[in-house]
């Protein structure tokens, strides 16, 4: 059985997949494009050792930030996990639907092609195109090289993409309002948590690489220590990113992804857990 579930950063996600694990004696594997990233801990609010619980977790922490990992890459690693737990429940978990639609639907890779872009279109322009053909696209808009390579590419989704491993959807869900709330008080807990200083890391080794240049909690925290804006303004800007992140999740998440949507209680998210098991089995 091959659960994925799905939702907007914050919503509660790691926990309900732990859950299910314990449940269903799974594996999990992420589908988060920045938690496979070694040392990216605080700001991706990657799931810390003792939260596992004893569940095998893969695709986690195995990339360093130097490198460029790909969706390709993705597909043919988690297909690969695929086959050798063919035999387990595997729980797919995380915000990157671009991710989870390579891994299980017919997606294939092409080269770059020689498509002519239009040289005269701002960098809005281009970020616009950018985010109308993927919605989770984190190329930031004054990226004009990387934004115009993306745009060249010619890894488009088939029109129709269909499902090659038989998956239940699970989606996560709550009030818009309680969500950016959620999301504000977990960004105040991250630079709690040491943020600040886990990206201060990267930038004092003079690291500006694609998975700093990009990833929320990181990117802005640059703008700060080169003196583009203050502190406040800095993690204001996280909150905000990260509001603006999860309404694109929510958008791709409802199109492209046949899931089954469960309103999240977390004064008693063992509800939601045995909700969500009840669906289950009656699939």
């Amino acid at each position: 059985m091959i659960l994925a579930i799905v939702g907007p950063t914050g919503v509660g996600k790691t926990k309900m997949s732990v859950e299910l694990a314990k449940r269903y004696n799974g594996i999990i594997i992420n589908c988060d494009a920045m938690q496979i990233y070694k040392g990216l801990d605080i700001g991706t609010a990657k799931i810390k050792e003792e939260e596992k619980e004893g569940i095998p977790h893969y695709l986690f922490d195995f990339v360093d930030v130097h490198d460029n990992y790909t969706v390709y890459d993705y597909q043919k690693d988690v297909r690969d996990l695929l086959k050798r737990f063919a035999d387990r429940t595997i729980i797919f978990v995380g915000g990157t639907g671009l991710y989870l639609r390579a891994a299980l639907y017919d997606y294939r890779f092409d080269k770059e092609a020689e498509i002519v872009i239009d040289e005269s279109l701002s960098n809005d322009e281009l970020h616009q195109l950018c985010l109308q053909k993927d919605p989770n696209c984190l190329i930031h808009k004054n990226n004009r090289k990387r934004m115009i390579r993306y745009l060249k590419r010619t890894s488009e989704p088939p029109a129709n993409p269909v499902l090659l491993y038989p998956t239940i959807f699970i989606g996560l869900t709550t009030d818009r309002e309680h969500l950016y709330q959620i999301i504000n008080y977990r960004v105040d807990q991250m630079v709690a948590d040491g943020l600040i200083e886990e990206a201060k890391s990267f930038f004092d080794k003079k690291i500006y690489s694609k998975a700093l240049m990009t990833g929320i909690g990181y990117k802005e925290l640059y703008r700060y220590f080169e003196g583009k804006c203050s502190l406040e303004e800095s993690i204001d800007l996280i909150k905000k990113n990260s509001r603006h992140y999860a309404k694109r999740q929510y958008t791709f998440f409802r199109h492209q992804l046949p899931a089954q949507w469960f309103q999240v209680n977390y004064d008693h998210f063992e509800e939601t857990v045995e909700e969500v098991i009840h669906f289950i089995q009656k699939q």
